[in-house]
Formats: structure tokens, C-alpha cells, sequence
């Protein structure tokens, strides 16, 4: 059983919850998804960190009452060989963490840099990441929740498993500064970073979790399984 923190502050929350239901069955794992609400709820026990999209502002505030993002940046600075995942105002939540803090990725990014809601747009992306392929097809679960929350529609369209092409979804996206890059590059749009992995800290500007496409989410597991299974 592979146990995953979801920070529940914000943005595709479901969403993600449902891509990694989806990747774990693609991959024949087990996984249990953590709802993180609040900092006492972020443990030892965890092996991966999922950081959503949403609004950064919004989220840094709606944690306050809770500690959620200290716990969470605490957890990243005890488990640096562990994965995380951040997606869109997650990967500003790893690049420009609260405070005095180190940034968690080596790469500068600008808030809401693409423009407006309106646009807001989809495109293919360059994908340049070791993922291991899905042993089986998992199924988008579209099921009402416990919070009579439905995950949103998805493109049943995704491109072949071993495409280098990714659909992105760009949603008020924010932008990395390219010559702010220090760490790997390993999306592109044309020529423009989207997606960068710093170690095991993977920062999205994009929203993987609004595709069936799941490759970054079975990234997430097969890393988090890996370690987990080194650690003592």
C-alpha cells in the first residue's frame, strides 16, 4: 500500500484523487490517498506529496487557520529523497514557498503569467520523463464522492503510452523564467519549459490531472513505491 498526501486546499483536489486511483491500477498498486486538511494530518507514514492547482494566494491563506503548508514544507525538508508532485499553483508553492524558506525547486515562475481565464488554452506539450509503462487501462471513475463532488469530464483522447506528446491543459497558468531554470527541464511547450524536476520535486505549470493521460501521476507512485520499499 503506497499512501499518498493530497493538500486539500484548493483546485482539481478530485481530480487528483481520481488520476492516481487511475494510475494505481495501471500499474497494479495499491494506494491510498491522504486528504490533507490539516498540519497534524501530515505524518512520518506519508510516501508522496501531491501539491494541486487552485489559487496560491488563496491557498497560502486558506492554510493559516490549519498549518497545512508549514506541515507541508516541514514533511518536504525531513523527506527531501521522497516524491512531490506540484501542478500548476502547486509548482508556485514549490518554487516560491512562504517566508524565508529555500525554494524546493530551482526555478524561478510567474504567477498567472499566460493571461486571464479566458486564456486559458490546451496544447500539445514535449515530454522528456522515465515513466513506466501502465501494465493495464485504469478507468476514469466519474462516481459522486462523499462530498457529492464529481470529478470533471476528461478527454477520452490521450495519446498512445509511450508518446513523447502530452495534452496540456493551461489554466490561468503561471510560467517558469527561462533563464531561471537550474534544474531539469522535462516539458515543453515549443521551446518554453512547463515542466521541471528538481531532484525528486516535480513542478507542472499545466494540470495532468484533467487527462486520462496519467503519466505523471505513475511517475508519482512508481517513485514513492521505489523508495519506499529502500527505506528502512
Amino acid at each position: 500500500m503506497v499512501r499518498i498526501g493530497l493538500a486539500m486546499l484548493q483546485g482539481a483536489r478530485h481530480e487528483h484523487i481520481e488520476a492516481l486511483h487511475g494510475a494505481a491500477m495501471e500499474l497494479g498498486l495499491s494506494v491510498e490517498v491522504v486528504e490533507l486538511r490539516r498540519g497534524d494530518q501530515v505524518d512520518h507514514d506519508l510516501a508522496a506529496l501531491v501539491l494541486p492547482g487552485g489559487e496560491s494566494t488563496a491557498m497560502r491563506k486558506a492554510s493559516e487557520s490549519e498549518a497545512l503548508l508549514p506541515a507541508i514544507y516541514a514533511w518536504m525538508d525531513e523527506h527531501q529523497t521522497r516524491p512531490v508532485l506540484g501542478t500548476c499553483a502547486g509548482a508556485i508553492l514549490l518554487a516560491s514557498p512562504d517566508g524565508d524558506r529555500t525554494p524546493y525547486i530551482a526555478a524561478s515562475i510567474a504567477r498567472n503569467a499566460w493571461g486571464r481565464q479566458r486564456q486559458s488554452f490546451e496544447a500539445e506539450v514535449d515530454v522528456n520523463l522515465p515513466v513506466p509503462e501502465a501494465h493495464t487501462e485504469g478507468q476514469h471513475n466519474a462516481d459522486v464522492d462523499r462530498f457529492n463532488h464529481r470529478p470533471l469530464p476528461v478527454s477520452q483522447t490521450a495519446p498512445s503510452l509511450d508518446s513523447s506528446r502530452y495534452p496540456g491543459v493551461f489554466i490561468r497558468a503561471p510560467r517558469f523564467e527561462t533563464s531561471g531554470v537550474q534544474c531539469e527541464t522535462v516539458a515543453r511547450l515549443d521551446e518554453e519549459p512547463v515542466g521541471v524536476l528538481d531532484g525528486k520535486r516535480l513542478a507542472l505549470t499545466f494540470h495532468p490531472e484533467l487527462t486520462t493521460d496519467r503519466r505523471f501521476h505513475r511517475w508519482l507512485l512508481a517513485e514513492a513505491d521505489r523508495i519506499g520499499s529502500e527505506e528502512p
